[in-house]
């Protein structure tokens, strides 16, 4: 290594930590939205945060949360798949674009069967750090396609022997803190 690399290798480092903590938020904010765990969503905001959702929503952090609790209700399920992470850092602030599918079970309801809302769309958030902290200060949703599919009546049908996915805190992924698996 050149002495003008050993100067930059700190530099870099903290850019790829944070990079890495940005993603983080972003795949928790995915968590949180498909467990309905509006805890962790809100963890991934700064308080003074706004949120662009285009017509559906467009403001601060606690109309979002609002929106978010009084929107999942009508879905039986939902799941976020991120994808195509580019973070570019600059000091204590960042921006972030994110590629997303997001799919979405409709219940069979007033003689509609069930279906499946699709929905591509990029995350493109401003970040800040904060408190040794990285959040979204600014997220505005970029929608590209969407589809609605009908389900198959018959469909593949898990056994009862399947563990299946919940909407709440007694999802599998919070039976075992890391602190309570053995060393």
């Amino acid at each position: 290594m050149t002495a003008n690399s050993d100067e930059i290798a700190p530099q870099r480092l903290a850019e790829l930590l944070a990079k890495q903590d940005i993603r983080d938020v972003l795949y928790r904010y995915c968590r949180g939205v498909d467990r309905r765990d509006y805890d962790m969503i809100r963890s991934c905001y700064h308080p003074d945060a706004t949120d662009n959702h285009g017509e559906d929503y467009v403001g601060d952090l606690d109309g979002f949360i609002a929106h978010v609790e009084a929107t999942l209700d009508r879905f039986e399920r939902t799941m976020h798949f991120l994808g195509n992470v580019l973070v570019e850092v600059v000091g204590s602030r960042a921006r972030s674009e994110a590629y997303a599918i997001a799919y979405h079970r409709l219940p069979e309801r007033e003689n509609r069967p069930k279906r499946d809302f699709l929905v591509g769309l990029r995350y493109v958030d401003d970040f800040e750090r904060r408190e040794g902290q990285w959040r979204i200060a600014d997220r505005v949703c970029v929608f590209e396609w969407s589809r609605i599919d009908p389900v198959p009546e018959r469909g593949y049908r898990f056994e009862a022997a399947h563990i299946m996915g919940r909407r709440d805190r007694d999802d599998v992924v919070y039976a075992l803190s890391l602190a309570d698996l053995p060393t």
